[in-house]
């Protein structure tokens, strides 16, 4: 299990992996609103693309209402 601490950047200009922060938080900007679990669904979507795993395997842990999210991703075996 892949355990990620990301900040959400909603509401930028595309959606994609900025980079690390200095305390290791992955940085991501997403277009989608942070509204009606808009920025969530979006970024379901971007990691699973970039991990290479199902939508349905990605879970978010903490933060489903913040801009600061801990996720948890299935790693590969």
């Amino acid at each position: 299990m892949i355990t990620l601490n990301i900040k959400v950047l909603p509401r930028s200009s595309k959606n994609e992996i900025v980079g690390k922060m200095e305390d290791g938080t992955l940085k991501i900007k997403l277009t989608a609103p942070p509204v009606d679990g808009e920025a969530n669904k979006k970024l379901v979507e971007l990691l699973s693309k970039e991990y290479d795993v199902p939508k349905s395997k990605i879970k978010i842990v903490r933060g489903m209402g913040s801009r600061n999210k801990i996720i948890e991703i299935p790693s590969e075996s």
